[in-house]
This record gives structure tokens, sequence and C-alpha cells, in this order.
């Protein structure tokens, strides 16, 4: 299984932060916020990882990164997405020689969690079912994100992007895995009304199969995209990491 980092986008929520550096670069206590989704697939037992980047200040993924001899992978490729906002799932269709034939691991580059999907990992590697699986957390501002309603059961019926009426409390976290399925689905989907190819519709392309699973995340889960969600992840990790003395 390998796996996926997306990092592209231009961060432009945050500012004069991202004007001389990439929104993945910038700091998460100690290290680069890159670091903390490379982190989750190198745990998980992936040691082949290509990572999307984008924008101006592509370039400085290499220099911080160099060749992943730090995090002992076996390779790790950079594939450059042309349009910095044309959406999760394009930034996924630019590495689409790298995933192709295999099953992958996606994760958004400004996700910071300390879940352990090691388990969820060797399990949908092993299993033939195919699929997809995502990871729910439960948040105070769904319509935020990628929403999923509910059917009676606990099944998933939809997942909705950025909804005006949230149809749960539940976001779908940036952690995805997929099946060697999902570069046929990337020519499927056409730009939504923000002109993005939305990650939202792969999903519920799967969820149509019956092929689509969901968990949820364990632990601490926090995107870093906003000046406000920056500064609770950097408190986070500073309080889990900082040295007792």
């Amino acid at each position: 299984m390998r796996g996926l980092i997306v990092a592209g986008g231009l961060g432009t929520r945050l500012g004069l932060l991202t004007q001389s550096n990439n929104k993945h670069l910038l700091p998460i206590y100690d290290k680069p916020m890159i670091f903390y989704p490379l982190e989750i697939l190198v745990k998980a037992g992936i040691t082949e990882i290509g990572i999307v980047v984008s924008g101006p200040f592509a370039g400085n993924f290499i220099r911080v990164l160099n060749n992943g001899k730090d995090f002992n992978l076996k390779n790790i490729s950079f594939f450059y997405q042309d349009k910095a906002d044309g959406g999760i799932a394009d930034a996924i269709k630019a590495a689409s020689s790298f995933i192709e034939g295999h099953k992958v691991a996606v994760i958004l580059g400004d996700n910071t969690t300390d879940a352990d999907i090691s388990q969820d990992v060797q399990e949908f590697s092993a299993s033939d079912a195919g699929g997809a699986k995502i990871f729910l957390k439960e948040v105070p501002d769904p319509e935020n994100f990628g929403c999923p309603c509910f059917n009676s059961d606990g099944s998933i019926s939809e997942i909705i992007e950025k909804p005006v009426n949230p149809g749960s409390q539940y976001a779908v976290t940036g952690l995805y895995l997929f099946d060697e399925l999902l570069v046929n689905f990337l020519d499927k989907i056409s730009p939504s009304n923000r002109n993005q190819l939305e990650i939202t519709d792969i999903l519920n392309l799967y969820l149509n199969m019956n092929k689509l699973q969901h968990a949820m995340l364990s632990g601490y889960w926090q995107d870093a995209g906003t000046y406000d969600n920056l500064l609770k992840a950097n408190v986070y990790w500073a309080n889990k990491n900082k040295p007792i003395i």
C-alpha cells in the first residue's frame, strides 16, 4: 500500500503567513506541519509516499524532506498540481502515475492527529473486498467540512460538501483509504460549483456502489488551515510534546 499526502493549495485563509512559504511547511510546535501526516503514514507501515505540491514554494518541500531518509522511507516522490485551487481530487489526479495499480492511504497535509491507523491500513491492504474507507470525527462546525448524513441503521446515506444545513455533527477528516479503482473514478467526476474536483464526489461514487466503509477516528485530530485551528494545533502539540523538567 502506498501513501499520498495532499499538500497543494495556496493557503489563502492564512493570509500573510503563506506569503513567503507553503502552508504545510509552517511550524506546528517544534516541526513543520507536513511532518505530522507523514508520521501517521510511516507509523502505519507505509514506506512509499508521494506528496502533491503546488504554488510558488513547491521547491521548499525538497529542501525540508530531502529524500525521506529521516523517516526511513523506501521512496518519496513529489508531484506538482498545476491548478493550486483545483480541489483535493484534482491534487490526487496529479499523482495518478504513482497510485495507479495500488491501494493508497491519502491524507491532507494540514491534518494533525495522534490516531493510530496501523490496523486499519493492514486490514484494508490485506482485504480483497476493495472499496474505500473514511474516518469521521465529531466537530462543532461540520458545515466547514464534508459532512455525512446517516440512515436509521447508522450507515451513511450521503456525504455533502460544506452543507448549509449539516445532516450530522460529524466531519469527514482528511484521511482516506482507497482501492485501485480510485484512478478510474477521478475521470468520472466534474468540477463543482466551486470549480473544484471534490473528494466528496469520489466518496459518493464508492457509496453508491456500497463500497464505502467508515470508522470514528480515535484520539486528537485538528486541521490547521485557519488562524484559529493553527493555534489550537500548536497548543495541543506543545502540551503533548514539550519536555518534562
